[in-house]
């Protein structure tokens, strides 16, 4: 809210330079908070204790939160842009894919609960868990229309549902799950590469993207450790336990990444051109492909 209400301040200041539907789909996107950077932290330290217990929930529940609120808004930035109302593209399939994408996560997530009983060793169980992994993932990019409707899944909220059914059912979760951690770390140091290689300085050339980058930046910092702040004192969290500054944390260490962003979709008044690169490196491995495609 405090991102959408900036932006769209700007957007009447500076007469177009940001249209409202970039406004609009850009305070979706600040919903989102960088879980990889805040794991990769978590288990470089070893962190433990009520922070931790409760910041990682948290950041995962975030990004699931951002995924719906981007399916709703980027609708409606389409539709402003088309001068069309379509409740099917705008209502329907954002909700169906959400709704699709929990019951095929939690499918895969019972089967491989069940296979992994059938294996004693540990190194079986791994390979099998990677290789469920990238199942899903390839499954979730399944996308085909069904009249107007169009049937497409969520990767993201597939494989966390994937790793919550998982985790919760299968007795063998955790001495599975601390096996698997131990070969992420190349995983994550090679998504930060590629996205930190997409950042191009030019686009601070332009003094409006830089004001516009880092109104997004400051409003979204301080709306994560205000919302954090009345979260944790309306359920009477412990005054040590630094929710509200570790979400402006993990919400500023992917800053760069949104300027960027923010930089290139500038450039056009079209939502379409708006999301041309869907790639979200700052919160969510990736837009669902369905959004992806309708994006481009």
């Amino acid at each position: 809210m405090f991102v959408d209400a900036a932006l769209l301040i700007i957007c009447v200041a500076t007469n177009g330079a940001l249209t409202m539907a970039q406004a609009i789909t850009l305070g979706a996107i600040a919903t989102a908070t960088a879980p990889a950077a805040t794991l990769m932290v978590v288990r470089q330290y070893k962190a433990k204790g009520p922070l931790v217990d409760l910041l990682l929930p948290i950041v995962a529940l975030d990004d699931a939160v951002g995924l719906v609120v981007f399916a709703v808004s980027f609708g409606v930035a389409q539709a402003m842009v088309t001068g069309s109302i379509d409740f099917v593209s705008i209502i329907v399939n954002p909700l169906l894919e959400i709704v699709l994408s929990l019951a095929l996560g939690a499918l895969m997530g019972w089967l491989l609960t069940q296979i992994e009983k059938m294996f004693n060793s540990n190194t079986n169980r791994l390979n099998m868990s990677i290789a469920f992994v990238l199942l899903t993932t390839a499954l979730s990019m399944l996308e085909f229309d069904i009249g107007p409707v169009t049937i497409s899944f969520s990767s993201l909220l597939v494989c966390m549902m994937l790793g919550t059914i998982f985790c919760n059912l299968c007795p063998l979760s955790h001495e599975i799950m601390d096996k698997t951690d131990s070969w992420t770390n190349p995983l994550f140091a090679a998504f930060f590469v590629i996205s930190g290689a997409q950042l191009e300085l030019s686009v601070f050339s332009g003094g409006i993207i830089v004001l516009i980058g880092l109104v997004y930046i400051l409003t979204r910092s301080a709306g994560k450790y205000i919302g954090a702040f009345l979260s944790a004192k309306a359920t009477h969290c412990s005054d040590t336990t630094g929710i509200a500054p570790s979400l402006c944390s993990a919400a500023g260490r992917s800053a760069h990444f949104k300027m960027l962003r923010i930089g290139r979709c500038s450039a056009s008044t079209s939502a379409s051109h708006f999301c041309h690169r869907p790639a979200l490196p700052w919160g969510c491995a990736s837009l669902p492909s369905s959004w992806a495609s309708r994006a481009n």
